[in-house]
């Protein structure tokens, strides 16, 4: 099925009090609309992001993370409906299938997605709405439906009466619409609302005028509507999306000590018989191997490969670093910008100094396999140690360091005899 999507992202939040714009509000490393353009990327052909305020923050973070999509302005932003109809001009021609999302869900999942989109395709529809069930429904729009069970209309709350207001089934905020068919509904909607704006739900009564099959489609887990409004509303879905990661990588083998303490991105990959100790941080695209002991109180700030085998402990960062198998840094350390070998230790207070503050030029450090680093060892890249070289404690190193060599920076120890007794 031909299929693409239009996410709206044009709003500007205000309850999130905040200069930068809701959908650009991170979870774990990743922006909220990010994990909405994840959850359709292998499902749709090209996707649409509909910006508005902020336009040219928000267009920059979809261009230069997603190749198949394309921001579009909305502006001046006057509704749902109205953001739509952005992309009539795109798609003139078009004959597909067009899904429709929110951009501050995400929560939402791929495999939602695909069977929503499967209903839609086995029921011949040319709307679905996709459609949720609370035991306390208040504040949603309502799902009405006619005797035949398709989709009769939404409500509002405030428009609803006391006998719909009893309805639970509620509207998910996602549609998915045969193009050809409803395009022309973009074209005729009105304003005629206490906002003053276009509804993007008035296809519905749209599509019943025009004979069109419009249906509901009522998704499994209702937690995955879950939309972000405020600060406190990130927070919740953090906690959520803490969770399902954490159960889906202990489901496939992964020891995690206390799912409480511990934050995943959902972009990390973890292999079999690692164990991630409390108080684990790990954000971004990472890649840890299997049977490695991660933490406690370690951060992975993303484009991080770790090999099998290997140990970050306790208040060890990593950045943007490649990690070859049986490798330790085990406390207290810094790694960003690197390359390190197999059996490598690195000993405690160990800092890669990779940024020029005058030149904004982060450079590369690399240490070789068999490379020991005593503690409290300063790198400044960049720089090379080679295969099975030493370095000793307190140094500085700011030079390459040839293969099998001992490098020291330290200055001799001096021993005054005495001192303390002649200070008295």
């Amino acid at each position: 099925m031909d299929i693409k999507s239009v996410i709206l992202a044009a709003g500007k939040g205000t309850r999130m009090k905040s200069n930068l714009p809701k959908v650009l509000h991170e979870i774990l490393g990743k922006a909220l609309v990010g994990y909405v353009l994840d959850s359709v990327k292998h499902i749709t052909n090209e996707n649409f992001v509909i910006v508005g305020h902020h336009a040219e923050e928000v267009e920059k973070y979809v261009i230069s993370h997603y190749e198949n999509a394309k921001t579009v302005l909305q502006s001046p932003q006057l509704g749902t409906g109205h953001a739509v109809s952005m992309i009539c001009p795109m798609l003139e021609n078009y004959s597909g299938q067009v899904l429709i999302l929110c951009g501050d869900t995400p929560l939402i999942t791929e495999d939602t997605l695909k069977k929503f989109v499967e209903y839609h395709k086995e029921n011949k529809s040319d709307i679905t709405v996709m459609s949720a069930i609370f035991e306390n429904p208040t504040n949603y729009g309502r799902i009405v439906r006619d005797s035949d069970n398709s989709l009769k209309c939404i409500v509002e709350e405030k428009d609803a009466t006391l006998e719909q207001k009893a309805i639970k089934e509620v509207n998910a905020g996602i549609y998915c619409i045969n193009w050809a068919k409803v395009k022309s509904a973009f074209s005729q909607l009105t304003s005629n609302n206490a906002q003053g704006e276009y509804y993007l739900t008035d296809i519905i009564e749209w599509g019943k005028k025009n004979g069109l099959s419009v249906n509901a489609y009522i998704m499994e887990n209702n937690i995955e509507t879950f939309g972000i409004n405020s600060r406190v509303q990130l927070a919740e879905a953090l906690k959520l999306l803490q969770k399902r990661i954490n159960e889906k990588h202990m489901i496939n083998g992964v020891t995690i000590v206390d799912p409480e303490t511990t934050y995943i991105s959902a972009d990390t990959e973890i292999g079999q018989d690692t164990i991630i100790y409390p108080s684990t941080y790990i954000e971004g695209e990472n890649k840890i191997g299997s049977n490695c002991k991660i933490g406690p109180m370690a951060h992975l700030r993303g484009g991080v490969e770790i090999g099998d085998y290997c140990k970050i402990g306790n208040f060890v960062e990593v950045k943007k670093a490649k990690i070859a198998s049986h490798t330790n840094a085990g406390h207290l350390s810094y790694i960003g910008d690197s390359e390190i070998g197999s059996y490598v230790n690195i000993g405690a207070g160990t800092i890669t100094a990779n940024y020029n503050p005058l030149t904004k030029v982060k450079s590369k450090t690399v240490l070789e396999d068999n490379v020991k680093i005593g503690s409290n060892t300063v790198l400044v890249a960049p720089v090379k140690v080679e295969e099975g070289a030493n370095v000793g404690a307190l140094s500085v190193i700011t030079k390459n360091i040839p293969a099998w060599a001992l490098a020291l920076t330290r200055s001799p120890l001096r021993v005054l005899s005495d001192w303390v007794k002649k200070q008295l």
